[in-house]
């Protein structure tokens, strides 16, 4: 594996004022590349699965597939903005100029936060369907789960927007050479990122799981005292343990995955220089930007494939998209008849 012994230019042409590229193979890069390309096409392809499923299924219309279906989307973008352009930056140069770099700083923080901001959604309507099943219908109503989704995206555009003004205006003021796309924030802004896209979500997604979570298993002890009656007392304790133990396994995985992939990146944020201005290079944390973005990618497996409608579905539409493919080709063998006939 070869490595280059001097660093090139990303603009050979304006020799001191252009960027470096970083010492890296072209077979490190290469593999990075592919393990990137792969999981955004595998993000893309699984997110709108559960799309076309909720959108196009009548009986998937509720709330709590509305808040899926609008997960589904921003995980969709992440997989076919926030990723691929991640990809340009990976060799460490920028050539789309410094407002598309703003821009896009801009999309992928919305993109990101309203993601974060989805979970918190679904949180709380499972919070009120397992803590308060009998006054779920009355709380959340479509229109209601429209008027919240609408409101997180427009906090998540309001509050990024004042984050990154500075950018937005001014985004030539960050680089420090031709070819550089960073993200800068204040300390302010940092701080405002951080505890309303991190710490405020977690708190309160931690704390409904684990209300969630009482619940889930004092109803299950008290399916256990009815089956007791009916069944031999070690057929009742098999039961308590396998509802106490998939409650847990179901609401661990939630926490845990997105713990597990947003903590990188923010941890990354909190650790960085505390002064007045600090830079945030995508290069030293694309590691832990990416592990954030691959939630994107995990996210449609934990909250759709563990439905039993989402399954179904899949197999519908493979299967429609399978006598779509033979009644072409069955279309395409008769005009070919025709033609040879003529």
């Amino acid at each position: 594996m070869e490595v280059q012994n001097e660093p090139e230019l990303c603009f050979p042409q304006l020799l001191n004022t252009s960027c470096r590229k970083p010492l890296t193979s072209a077979t490190e890069t290469a593999v990075v590349h592919v393990i990137i390309s792969m999981m955004s096409v595998l993000t893309v392809i699984l997110n709108l699965l559960v799309i076309i499923s909720i959108s196009h299924f009548r009986q998937l219309h509720t709330p709590t597939n509305l808040f899926l279906l609008c997960l589904a989307v921003t995980d969709f973008l992440v997989g076919l903005v926030a990723m691929p352009e991640g990809i340009f930056n990976l060799k460490g140069c920028w050539f789309l100029g410094d407002h598309m770099c703003a821009f896009g700083n801009y999309l992928t923080l919305n993109i990101a936060s309203s993601n974060v901001g989805n979970m918190v959604l679904i949180s709380i309507d499972r919070y009120v369907a397992i803590c308060d099943p009998l006054h779920y219908t009355n709380k959340i109503t479509m229109k209601r789960a429209t008027v919240c989704i609408c409101l997180c995206w427009l906090l998540s555009v309001i509050n990024n927007g004042i984050i990154l003004r500075e950018d937005l205006i001014n985004p030539e003021r960050t680089s420090s050479c031709v070819g550089e796309c960073v993200l800068n924030l204040d300390s302010f802004g940092g701080a405002v990122d951080v505890v309303l896209n991190f710490i405020l979500p977690v708190l309160i997604i931690i704390s409904l799981y684990m209300r969630v979570f009482v619940v889930a298993v004092s109803q299950a002890r008290a399916m256990r005292s009815h089956i007791s009656a009916v069944r031999i007392q070690l057929s009742a304790k098999v039961t308590c343990k396998k509802s106490e133990l998939k409650a847990a396994r179901t609401l661990g995985v939630v926490v845990i995955v997105f713990l597990a992939c947003y903590c990188p990146y923010y941890c990354v944020t909190l650790s960085a220089d505390a002064s007045v201005n600090y830079v945030i290079q995508h290069s030293s944390i694309s590691f832990a930007v990416y592990v954030a973005y691959f939630n994107s990618c995990f996210n449609p497996v934990i909250y759709a494939l563990f439905y039993p409608w989402f399954r179904k579905a899949v197999k519908l539409i493979v299967t429609l998209i399978h006598k779509f493919k033979q009644s072409n080709k069955f279309a395409s063998i008769i005009s070919y008849l025709c033609q040879t006939a003529e």
